[in-house]
């Protein structure tokens, strides 16, 4: 009988800092993009979109039912946004601040 390797023990959290790092290596949005079309499957890359979508509609104070009606994401997706944004980990926090445009200067 054949002998097979046994797999790797799995260690998540080594994961996803090896995951994290190679996010970071990234130098541009079109590097991150082709990386998560390489990475994700079409229905993941557009559950991690809806999420991304609503984080600024949360932050503007839009209620979860009003969010639904203009992205068509769940009430439920929309809410576990919410948690996270107010009781995560300061990802979508870092990632709000990344993004931010700066507002333009005053004129005197």
């Amino acid at each position: 009988m054949k002998l097979r390797p046994s797999p790797l023990e799995k260690d998540p959290q080594a994961d996803l800092a090896c995951l994290a790092r190679a996010f970071a290596g990234l130098t541009s949005a079109e590097q991150v993009t082709a990386f998560l079309r390489d990475l994700c499957t079409p229905a993941e890359l557009e559950a991690l979109s809806d999420r991304w979508k609503v984080v600024p509609l949360l932050k503007q104070g839009v209620p979860y039912r009003e969010i639904h009606e203009l992205t068509g994401v769940s009430v439920t997706t929309t809410g576990r946004v919410a948690r996270s944004l107010d009781h995560g980990h300061g990802g979508y926090a870092a990632a709000i601040a990344a993004t931010a445009t700066p507002a333009p200067p005053e004129s005197e």
